[in-house]
């Protein structure tokens, strides 16, 4: 005979296969952690293509705003040269330059800002508003040569060089498709005046970045497709995690039934403790027992206090038998108290009379009426 453990071949190690779908808490706790599904090439792609699309309109007005940038740069050159004979100090030069690269940034301001506003509304609209910062915490874990050599033969290793792959063969197949028309037009760019040739290239550069953007797009869709489907699976759960889960929040059944069953013994020796003080006993016979306490002066009507089913109604018996308790027959009385009366609770007004018979009989027996 040999040993073996049925374990040793389940999926996920000791905790089984990942078969159920997460619950709500995982994917919460998964939240704060930063793990969302999220593609990155959705604010890529629609970035690059709002980029174009804005050069596409903007260009020109931007093209013209630069020669009147570059225009007053220069005219200032000859007037500090000649303030200062032909030389000009490094301090005025800096001031020159600083003063350019100011309205170069002032002019490519708005497009930046565009574009950092619609990279945080592609995040936005795929995950939703809940910054979290643990993504940015320090783990020694991320310093693990053996798991960062595993991430490089790992199957999301593999789809992310398929789809560089893609993305590389798909872009130089629209330049190519593209530009093959056009390389008469580029090549000529000598017999046309600057202001012709740069319209050009600006046209040309924004129909083909425009092109590749929408392709983009279409990659963009597909890897988060991917990415959902892998954050699901990348989410599930063995049905041992979702028991351990439900014993974090609801706390462990077993200690509960313990509880519970500690409760009930409790309940049970008061029970047995007020029997005494019961007027009477009213019995199936052998099913169900229900003890009867009339105080006029404390209550208005009958309590129940005490009551039981088979072992724990031949119980009640044997105290009261001991302790002189009148035991009477009753078998419906003794049902209906059983099912709709609590221990500590008062006899409901519609069985009023049905007890009050019992306790007159009673009462009469013992001389007291």
């Amino acid at each position: 005979m040999i040993r073996y453990d049925l374990q040793f071949f389940a999926k996920e190690g000791m905790g089984g296969e990942k078969t159920e779908p997460a619950t709500s808490k995982k994917l919460n706790d998964a939240r704060k952690e930063g793990q969302v599904a999220k593609s990155r090439e959705i604010a890529n792609g629609l970035g690059l293509l709002t980029l174009f699309l804005i050069l596409k309109f903007w260009v020109g007005n931007m093209g013209i705003q630069m020669m009147d940038v570059f225009g007053t740069v220069y005219n200032r050159i000859p007037e500090v040269t000649t303030y200062w004979h032909d030389n000009m100090p490094e301090q005025e030069a800096g001031i020159l330059f600083r003063h350019l690269m100011f309205q170069v940034l002032i002019i490519v301001a708005p497009i930046l800002l565009i574009g950092m506003l619609v990279a945080f509304v592609c995040d936005l609209a795929q995950v939703k508003w809940k910054p979290t910062m643990k993504p940015l915490k320090p783990k020694l874990s991320k310093l693990n040569p053996l798991k960062g050599f595993k991430k490089f033969f790992s199957p999301n290793a593999l789809v992310e060089l398929v789809k560089s792959i893609a993305k590389i063969g798909l872009i130089l197949y629209i330049c190519y498709g593209y530009l093959k028309d056009k390389w008469p037009l580029l090549l000529n760019l000598y017999e046309v005046t600057l202001m012709q040739a740069l319209q050009i290239i600006a046209g040309t550069v924004t129909d083909l970045g425009i092109r590749i953007a929408l392709l983009y797009m279409i990659i963009a869709f597909s890897d988060y497709a991917y990415q959902k489907i892998k954050f699901k699976n990348d989410m599930k759960m063995t049905k041992q995690e979702i028991k351990e889960e439900y014993k974090q929040q609801e706390g462990d059944p077993k200690v509960k039934g313990q509880i519970r069953q500690k409760m009930m013994e409790a309940s049970r020796r008061r029970m047995m403790q007020d029997l005494p003080q019961a007027d009477v006993v009213i019995t199936n016979p052998t099913h169900y027992a229900v003890a009867i306490k009339y105080e006029p002066e404390v209550a208005d009507a009958p309590i129940v206090v005490a009551k039981g089913e088979d072992y724990l109604a031949a119980k009640i018996k044997e105290i009261a038998k001991e302790n002189k308790v009148e035991i009477v027959e009753n078998k419906p009385l003794a049902r209906m108290l059983y099912a709709n009366v609590d221990v500590g609770q008062a006899v409901p007004p519609e069985l009023y009379q049905a007890v009050a018979e019992v306790l007159a009989f009673v009462y009469h027996l013992q001389g007291k009426i």
